[in-house]
């Protein structure tokens, strides 16, 4: 039986190589329709919870977890012989920036080396991971190809860079339209087909290149226009403009305008970061990108911004200085209804604050207890407090990063001295606090 006609008759076997916030939902999806799926991950962690019918995403209830999770269609496991028996392989692995911002793709380039090890003919590799131009066809393939198997002629491989917005209620893995790319007809045919089975709409572009740029440029898209409003909302405080209130205004305009919001610094494994994939990139080619890192500069300056907005309320408040202020953070997630952690803005305003000799506690259901991070090791193991009225009027400042639904900002608004809000969570409350938007 032909690969295509396997993918075709769902008898594929899928392998999806890292079990994170794309790679698990993903996994799901070919599960629902009826494909037997091996999940690979080097987190033995993950595995044994899976293999346990237990979810480690607060957003991905144990609950609700498909039925195929404890039957014979999905394995999940640490061992990457079992690449062998797999027809497709669907790499979902995590591509940071190193410490001098620039593109880290060892996640990637270990899995193609597990992959190589077992590597067949006729097999489909498929990479998802967000990556510069070029990533696919030099890099991954020039990595396959030791296996002395020859790409696009003895094996496939393709380029379809995942969508995934974890928490989002209204779009999921299979109704987000899937871009596809790859540099031959037969690997282009067999990757569209594949996520035809699985994904409401497919999106063919002519090589893994254009879709490599494609996710680069919708990220890019939102990191510019973030950094334009976010330069707004300091050019308007100065003038005793609410920002909310003008993009609530111009949103009414129904051509020609989008509205981006204001916050306290970008977060989440995209948009922070794709931006500089480019970047890089583009400095092999000699071509200035001027525009896309004064946008990051812009994004990367807000956590100063607000730790400013902190000071001067304090001292215009409550007669205070900074350090040895008493200073409680709502929310450490990056955005609401989530538990993940990567590139937080809250992240960066903790270490800012407790440099500045503040005493800062935070609170987050979501995220009960901080991790070990590459960039915050210091701040591991720090513990969410409670939202109770105690914690919260006994707080110099109560600091709103994250504006989850399950919080009762009325509460706080009846128990706090001093809010400062980035994200505009109190409006349309009534607040005995004073309210400063930052």
């Amino acid at each position: 039986m032909t690969l295509l006609k396997k993918i075709n008759d769902q008898k594929a076997v899928i392998a999806v190589i890292g079990l994170g916030y794309v790679g698990l939902p993903l996994s799901f999806a070919f599960l629902e329709k009826g494909f037997k799926v091996i999940g690979l991950d080097t987190d033995a962690k993950k595995v044994e919870l899976l293999l346990k019918g237990k979810s480690y995403f607060k957003h991905i209830d144990s609950e609700n977890l498909p039925s195929h999770v404890n039957s014979k269609n999905f394995i999940p496991s640490s061992d990457f012989k079992k690449i062998k028996t797999a027809d497709v392989i669907i790499i979902c692995v995590p591509t940071p920036l190193n410490k001098f911002r620039e593109p880290d793709l060892t996640p990637v380039m270990d899995s193609a080396s597990k992959i190589k090890d077992f590597l067949r003919k006729d097999q489909l590799v498929i990479l998802e991971s967000s990556t510069y131009p070029g990533t696919t066809d030099e890099l991954l393939s020039g990595e396959l190809e030791k296996s002395s198997l020859k790409a696009n002629k003895d094996f496939y491989i393709a380029y379809s860079p995942e969508r995934e917005d974890p928490g989002n209620k209204k779009y999921n893995t299979s109704t987000i339209p899937k871009i596809v790319g790859a540099d031959t007809p037969m690997s282009r045919k067999l990757a569209v087909s594949l996520y035809k089975q699985v994904i409401s709409e497919v999106v063919s572009v002519s090589s893994s290149r254009a879709a490599e740029a494609t996710k680069l440029t919708e990220n890019i898209f939102r990191s510019v226009n973030i950094a334009l409003v976010n330069e707004l909302k300091t050019i308007y405080d100065v003038m005793g403009i609410d920002i909310w209130e003008v993009v609530d205004a111009a949103s009414t305009k129904p051509f020609g305008y989008m509205p981006f919001y204001p916050g306290p610094g970008l977060g989440g494994h995209c948009i922070p970061i794709d931006p500089f994939y480019l970047t890089y990139k583009a400095r092999e080619y000699e071509v200035p990108t001027k525009f896309i890192e004064l946008a990051g500069e812009i994004n990367t300056s807000m956590p100063h911004f607000v730790v400013e907005k902190i000071i001067e309320s304090l001292s215009m408040e409550l007669g205070k200085a900074i350090n040895s202020a008493k200073i409680l953070i709502i929310g450490m997630a990056y955005k609401n209804d989530i538990d993940d952690l990567r590139e937080s803005p809250a992240l960066t305003l903790l270490q800012l604050l407790k440099k500045k000799k503040a005493k800062v506690s935070y609170h987050d259901n979501y995220i009960p207890v901080i991790p070990d991070t590459r960039e915050f090791s210091e701040l591991k193991g720090m513990k969410s407090v409670p939202l109770t009225k105690k914690n919260l009027s006994s707080s110099d400042i109560v600091l709103i990063i994250t504006n989850h639904s399950y919080i009762d900002f009325k509460k706080v608004g009846e128990s706090s001295k001093l809010i400062v809000d980035t994200r505009n969570a109190m409006k349309g409350i009534k607040s005995k606090s004073k309210i400063i938007k930052a």
